[in-house]
């Protein structure tokens, strides 16, 4: 893959025609592609509120996600031979990374939503523990008081 490539300086592989142009674009197309796909899956199941189902494929995406980024790299390495001898698929993953892109924020936007969900009945059943292990008496004039002392901490198993 041309990500992996390098020459004996350790450096990237140089785009020289309109070949090598067509296969990093083609390459990075289909880590683009496969990634969107990972996303869209994680998307759908954490949405839905199957979290283990939504981040089972942590490993595979977190390798697509290097080799994109690699593949970045690459690309911007070589914008300018991509631009002279491929100019016609430059422009169509420039179009898909757009699409790719609005995959990305809808799969943050869907994370950021079920961790402040995750993280607000953590604290509401933290707070309604409290509240049930807290004694309470009378103040004077006959009204309810909480007691104004600290409860135990809530422990949250992290094994499934």
């Amino acid at each position: 893959m041309w990500a992996d490539q390098q020459n004996a300086e350790g450096a990237a592989i140089r785009v020289t025609g309109p070949t090598e142009a067509r296969g990093l674009i083609e390459d990075i197309s289909a880590t683009m592609a496969a990634l969107e796909k990972i996303l869209t899956v994680e998307t759908e199941h954490v949405r839905v509120g199957r979290i283990s189902e939504g981040l089972a494929n942590e490993s595979r995406k977190s390798e697509l996600t290097s080799a994109y980024l690699r593949g970045l790299e690459a690309l911007k390495a070589n914008a300018v031979a991509l631009a002279r001898f491929a100019p016609a698929p430059l422009e169509e993953l420039r179009a898909r990374h757009a699409a790719f892109a609005r995959a990305i924020e809808t799969n943050q936007i869907v994370l950021a939503t079920a961790r402040a969900v995750s993280e607000n009945l953590v604290k509401g059943i933290s707070k309604e523990l409290s509240r049930a292990q807290a004694p309470q008496g009378y103040a004077p004039g006959r009204t309810r008081s909480a007691y104004g002392g600290k409860s135990a901490p809530l422990l949250v198993s992290r094994e499934f």
